[in-house]
């Protein structure tokens, strides 16, 4: 799994970064990422004494801002590798539901902290398959070495979606697999549905 620090950094920017559908364009990609930055941070400025007196709110902003464009199952499927297959479709509901809350409930207790840092974007590359793009980034705080972040994405027909991230040369998704293998490897399918369902209730990412 990622590091308490590094997943931070990670959490802390997601949610900043996807908006309306645009056209698969690459230059698009990064424009969106920029449009939507400014979106999330001011609504998140704007309830700022909201939230600070009530921090659940921002659970719904996240999922009303960033949620939609994310494709959950895709994500939930890399992380469960071979394993995705050998699961029934009620069994795939249940692990994407359940990986999404994960996920949105750990972006959203991040976002809180976030203090100014400055996001630097880089130019965007293609990505390695047909309609996939990396939108590569650095977060740059004050007397800190530079953190890239990259954000991998493909156009499904409609926009831009987020299928990966990558932190430190690391993989959400590939670290997410490791965690979720041994629990399979414990307990089978259901029991790892039963951890997220687990990890949800406890507020746990």
């Amino acid at each position: 799994m990622m590091t308490r620090r590094d997943l931070l950094l990670l959490v802390t920017l997601c949610p900043l970064l996807w908006g309306a559908a645009v056209p698969a364009s690459p230059d698009d990609a990064t424009a969106l990422v920029k449009r939507t930055a400014e979106k999330m941070l001011s609504t998140l400025e704007a309830r700022r004494a909201e939230v600070n007196k009530n921090p659940a709110i921002i659970f719904g902003m996240v999922d009303e801002i960033l949620a939609p464009h994310f494709d959950f199952q895709k994500i939930t499927q890399g992380a469960l590798g071979p394993q995705w297959r050998a699961a029934t479709p009620a069994q795939q509901k249940a692990l994407t539901d359940g990986f999404k809350q994960v996920l949105v409930r750990t972006y959203a207790r991040s976002l809180l902290n976030y203090s100014g840092q400055e996001i630097r974007y880089l130019p965007v590359r293609p990505g390695t398959r047909d309609n996939t793009v990396t939108v590569s980034t650095e977060v740059r705080a004050a007397g800190a070495t530079p953190v890239p972040i990259d954000y991998r994405m493909y156009d499904n027909g409609a926009g831009w979606k987020v299928y990966d991230v990558i932190v430190n040369n690391a993989s959400l998704v590939s670290n997410y697999r490791s965690s979720f293998a041994t629990e399979i490897r414990a307990k089978g399918i259901d029991g790892l549905i039963t951890k997220l369902g687990e990890m949800n209730r406890k507020g746990q990412g």
